[in-house]
């Protein structure tokens, strides 16, 4: 790769980092501020939090418990530091990371959850953000850019690292305020069998995802490696 090349590199990973920093912090900040539609929530999900500064913290700790939000922080963790050009381990499997969970959240949110969020007020522009701009980015930057020969096999393990501390995290945060950020893992509305049977579909299927994009990974690999100079 040229330097001309590395650097048309750094700054689509750069965009992706901005795009995907904004989603995070203005959902966290809109979120924190009760400037979101208030809604009655569905029984067992987050929502019940109390209007103005008394439910600020409950509010902020909820959005930092759904997925999206993880899959987003991941997704720009990783961009930021491929602009910053960061090719360590670590980096590697963020990448890994950052592409399964932002086209789960993608994916998860058209099949299950769009048909029956009605979007209004602030949601209409940090929605599409998290759930659509940032995973169609995201991938099409890395699909473009790369960088190639990240995705291994070996990866394909520690690539539900991060997921599962996520899964920890809202189970364990559910079963003392008995709520939960997704109807479909709502322990206590469904019984934790349903609810963790529907997260082990989830979970193989984001291997199913990460192998793909591996797959994938390997294809693109091999024809930028035919290209002539």
């Amino acid at each position: 790769m040229t330097s001309g090349e590395g650097a048309r590199v750094s700054r689509a990973w750069a965009v992706v980092a901005v795009v995907a920093w904004f989603g995070v912090v203005a959902t966290v900040l809109l979120s924190g501020l009760g400037w979101y539609v208030q809604v009655p929530p569905e029984p067992g999900l987050y929502g019940d939090t109390g209007d103005g500064a008394y439910g600020v913290l409950q509010r902020v700790v909820d959005t930092f418990s759904y997925f999206t939000i993880w899959s987003n922080i991941v997704v720009a963790v990783t961009a930021t530091l491929l602009a910053r050009g960061s090719d360590g381990r670590r980096t590697q499997v963020l990448l890994l990371d950052a592409l399964l969970m932002i086209t789960v959240t993608g994916i998860v949110y058209q099949l299950l959850l769009a048909p029956s969020i009605d979007v209004q007020g602030w949601s209409l522009l940090t929605d599409p953000v998290l759930h659509v701009v940032t995973p169609l980015l995201t991938l099409a930057v890395w699909a473009w850019a790369g960088p190639r020969g990240w995705l291994t096999v070996r990866l394909l393990p520690l690539s539900l690292v991060v997921p599962l501390l996520w899964v920890v995290w809202m189970l364990a945060r559910g079963a003392v305020i008995d709520a939960y950020p997704y109807a479909f893992v709502a322990a206590n509305e469904r019984g934790y069998p349903a609810a963790l049977a529907t997260i082990a579909a989830i979970l193989v299927f984001g291997l199913v995802v990460a192998a793909v994009l591996t797959a994938v990974d390997r294809v693109l690999s091999r024809r930028r490696a035919v290209q002539p100079a």
